[in-house]
């Protein structure tokens, strides 16, 4: 893999000398640049877009958040945030930061944010039409941001600007977020869509069951149907086998 080009923003110093610290020797790992205030960070980003960006949320010029928000969408990096401040996590992971990081974090807190951040990387590495598999997936749940696996989720459907998670035990839990989204996030990760507003974990695929006038249904294997377009049908059959051989 190459080697990832990370910008480290903090309006304090020695916190830039930390981070500097722990990511020192790191392979495939490189920090190209420190900003000490919000406008900085922004016109280096601009100018020498990295790949991954530590940015702290409170800094003269601009914050972490405003920095992300008028950063162009081809050009903005994963982010994670590093702050003192608990309270701008919802916040931050609206925005996609792929870790929030609250201070004073150890080797191996960062090394996790690391992890995740660079498989955003390598996801959006890969070419099109193959995602990476999420390693996890947040979502805003009444104001908090709830982590799951999605090996956790047997389907999803769609309820106007958010989604019901279906998950392995019977749970339900509603999350603000777009199916057009979650497909995205979760297309490498072996979900595939059933009809419009349904999205299906094809691990939890039990049959296509058909039924009246030429349709079909998929069964699940906790019991659940949910009913399958015919234009999904073969390439819903198609993942489900080849996630079996």
């Amino acid at each position: 893999m190459r080697t990832l080009k990370v910008l480290i923003a903090d309006d304090e110093p020695l916190a830039r000398a930390r981070i500097r610290a722990l990511l020192s020797g790191r392979p495939g790992i490189q920090v190209t640049s420190e900003c000490a205030d919000g406008a900085a960070a922004l016109a280096e980003m601009l100018r020498n877009p990295p790949d991954i960006a530590i940015l702290d949320i409170r800094m003269p010029g601009r914050t972490g958040l405003q920095i992300v928000r008028e950063m162009p969408p081809g050009l903005r990096p994963v982010v994670i945030v590093a702050t003192a401040h608990h309270e701008h996590a919802v916040e931050a992971f609206d925005e996609e930061a792929a870790d929030y990081l609250l201070k004073p974090f150890d080797r191996g807190r960062l090394d996790l944010a690391l992890r995740r951040a660079s498989a955003r990387v390598r996801e959006r590495d890969q070419p099109a039409g193959a995602p990476a598999p999420a390693e996890r997936l947040a979502v805003r749940v009444d104001g908090r941001i709830v982590f799951m696996r999605p090996s956790e989720i047997a389907w999803v459907e769609a309820a106007s600007n958010y989604c019901v998670f279906h998950l392995l035990g019977g749970r339900r839990m509603l999350a603000r977020v777009t199916m057009a989204s979650l497909e995205g996030r979760l297309g490498g990760s072996g979900f595939v869509r059933a009809n419009r507003s349904a999205l299906v974990n094809a691990d939890e695929v039990a049959e296509l069951v058909p039924e009246r006038f030429g349709d079909y249904a998929v069964l699940l294997r906790s019991g659940g149907s949910i009913p399958l377009s015919r234009k999904m049908r073969r390439r819903i059959r198609d993942i489900v086998e080849a996630r079996r051989a």
